[in-house]
């Protein structure tokens, strides 16, 4: 703030009363001014008189006051510790630069100073930023205080300008790389949660006091446990992708439906995650399946690592989820196309093949194979087109399909034929199996209209001497003698139909 001082040396303008105190002031280590203060007083009663209540308010709606008042000022001592801490020469030459080293944001700080002056304080301490005379910016603890004897007029105040450039250098570092921290926190593009683990930490070393070893067991007779541990995590912080993630309006909204997101399957997950922690991992890599709030299923890839520094208590964790939903689909759709006809929905013959070699090597025995071929495609593909055939194809994969459940499986293996392979099955219950289809397929044929679908059947159940591809092959030519007794039936009918 811009002060008056005449430009002499600052002995002289002590009175004779105080030269003993010059040299003390002089040699302190720290740099120190003595001020007038006088007109500052002489200020604040005419403000006063004028009905001026709160000073704070007055200054600010009238920021020209402010320099009015640090204009009554008046410097009229400073030691050798200001001169050299300000790049002087000389007391004049700091005096005749004063507008340098009191400029930019020194206002506001001299309003915090006026204000405790009006309040009555006999001394008063703020934060300030000073210039050296070459620019060099200062942050300075400045602290002040009326010298005794002259509260009444307030014309000697000592002045302490502390140098705290490095401290508060060191400050704003650190709210800076905090305040970018929070930005790759709040901004990342993956959800990122900060919990507490302590009390789970706590719970498990309980465990440990008691005696126990093997966790695992531990956990396989106490179940409770996982949950219990569950319950006892505490959410810190969320960033905005966990909300978008979860479809949460806000943090309050997701932490008071945590139950929701947590459910399902994740307790088996989190079950893994307690035995990796009881064995010293603390850093974690496992896909787990959440839900948004919204109910949709959400496979994401956790990352739980303990905060550096917090290994000792888990008061801080830092669980990043990475949305793999989108892959998961993918996947699950590659595997599906590896193992199901498209057009039907059934599985395909690869499958079949491999569920073949798995019932001949670990059963259960005994295996009925049915082999089902669908009636008259290939005159339907001549004749309507193999548009209408495989609609026709579609509608035998919806009937085995409701037809057939598990342990049982149907498979598509050929163009126009199927096989259902029920493992620890016998012939009565395969024969129910066929009455049930037929059923289906009398049901089909009334709700669609055009050509109607049919099946021939053949089966087999597996002999105790024989291998699976022997059964598939009995239950193959005896779907050939059902089909060739369903042409000659259809014959018969053609022949009668032109006779009558």
């Amino acid at each position: 703030m811009p002060r008056s001082a005449p430009a002499s040396s600052f002995t002289g303008r002590l009175g004779a009363d105080e030269k003993w105190a010059t040299d003390m002031f002089a040699l302190a280590p720290v740099p120190l001014w003595i001020e007038d203060f006088s007109g500052v007083k002489a200020l604040f009663e005419s403000w006063r008189g004028a009905g001026v209540i709160a000073i704070r308010e007055h200054l600010r709606d009238n920021p020209d006051l402010v320099a009015a008042a640090a204009r009554q000022i008046k410097i009229l001592a400073v030691n050798q510790r200001t001169l050299m801490l300000f790049e002087a020469a000389s007391f004049e030459e700091l005096v005749a630069n004063i507008d340098v080293v009191f400029s930019g944001e020194m206002m506001s700080t001299h309003i915090d100073e006026l204000n405790q002056l009006w309040d009555g304080a006999e001394e008063f301490t703020s934060l300030a930023v000073n210039y050296t005379l070459s620019g060099r910016r200062l942050d300075v603890q400045l602290k002040a205080r009326i010298l005794p004897g002259h509260e009444r007029d307030w014309s000697r105040v000592l002045l302490s300008t502390e140098d705290v450039t490095e401290r508060e250098e060191g400050r704003r570092l650190l709210a800076s790389s905090e305040a970018f921290s929070r930005g790759l926190f709040e901004h990342s593009p993956i959800s990122l949660w900060v919990e507490d683990f302590s009390v789970v930490k706590d719970l498990m070393d309980e465990v440990r006091e008691r005696g126990v070893t093997d966790f695992r067991t531990f956990l396989d007779v106490h179940p409770e446990f996982v949950v219990r541990c569950m319950s006892e995590i505490r959410v810190i912080d969320v960033n905005w992708h966990t909300l978008e993630l979860f479809k949460a309006a806000d943090k309050s909204d997701l932490m008071g439906r945590l139950g929701e997101v947590f459910r399902d399957d994740m307790e088996q997950h989190f079950r893994e995650q307690l035995i990796d922690l009881w064995q010293g991992q603390l850093f974690q890599q496992r896909e787990v399946v959440n839900y948004s709030l919204d109910g949709e299923e959400l496979h994401v890839h956790m990352q739980f690592s303990v905060f550096p520094g917090r290994e000792a208590d888990w008061s801080l964790v830092q669980v990043a989820l990475t949305d793999i939903t989108a892959r998961k689909k993918a996947e699950a759709y590659l595997e599906f196309l590896g193992k199901h006809d498209i057009l039907t929905k059934l599985y395909n013959r690869s499958f079949f093949v491999d569920e073949l070699n798995r019932l001949e090597r670990k059963g259960p025995a005994p295996v009925t194979v049915i082999v089902a071929d669908l009636n008259g495609l290939k005159a339907m593909n001549d004749a309507l087109g193999h548009a209408a055939g495989d609609a026709l194809l579609r509608r035998a994969g919806e009937v085995l399909r409701e037809g057939v459940q598990k342990p049982h499986c149907a498979a598509r293996i050929g163009g126009d034929e199927f096989v259902i392979l029920m493992p620890a099955t016998g012939e009565a219950e395969a024969m129910q199996m066929i009455a049930d289809i037929e059923e289906l397929v009398e049901v089909n044929n009334q709700f669609y209209s055009g050509p109607a679908l049919s099946f021939s059947l053949g089966l087999a159940t597996s002999l105790q001497t024989e291998r699976l591809e022997e059964t598939v092959k009995r239950a193959d030519k005896r779907m050939y003698e059902a089909k060739r007794a369903y042409y000659e039936k259809r014959g018969e009918e053609r022949r009668k139909s032109a006779k009558d």
